[in-house]
């Protein structure tokens, strides 16, 4: 399964709905968001979404209980431990412990944000993603990754 992964959109809709357009033309299996949404509005871009989607708060989310309801509960709190193609996924937004996490062995990957600069390392059998920002606000360039839960691979795309 190709799997979308996106952070720190913080409310810039025109490159939000490019990374959804491009989700939908990649043919996504699933999406996660890594944090910083910002405001409950930008929450209705992700009725677009072809496939199901799973997100955390991040540090600049502002209404948690509108940003909830708009996305019929699809927003967590962080870290968010899951299991999706038999991959066991754990998503946060801060990077603080992400290096700890990967080492543990115990993860398969590992999604981050926060920093706003695009990752995509091996720590030993786990890969490591931070699909940078979808924003532009930082550094000026919208990236979102793509992962294949078959080989475990992660590639950066620039919208």
């Amino acid at each position: 399964m190709l799997i979308g992964v996106m952070s720190d959109t913080h409310d810039n809709l025109p490159f939000v709905r490019k990374a959804i357009n491009l989700f939908n033309e990649r043919n996504a299996g699933y999406v996660i968001h890594a944090g910083d949404y910002t405001s409950p509005f930008t929450m209705k871009l992700f009725k677009d979404l072809k496939c199901k989607y799973v997100g955390i708060f991040g540090n600049n989310d502002g209404d948690k209980l509108l940003l909830q309801e708009r996305a019929e509960g699809n927003i967590r709190n962080q870290p968010y431990v899951f299991t999706l193609e038999g991959r066991k996924i754990v998503v946060m937004h801060e990077h603080f412990v992400v290096d700890a996490l990967a080492d543990s062995g115990h993860f398969d990957l590992v999604i981050y944000g926060h920093t706003h600069e695009p990752d995509v390392r091996k720590v030993k059998n786990t890969l490591v993603v931070n699909p940078g920002e979808v924003s532009t606000w930082l550094y000026g360039k919208s990236t979102v990754a793509l992962v294949d839960l078959n080989t475990m691979e992660g590639e950066i795309i620039e919208l």
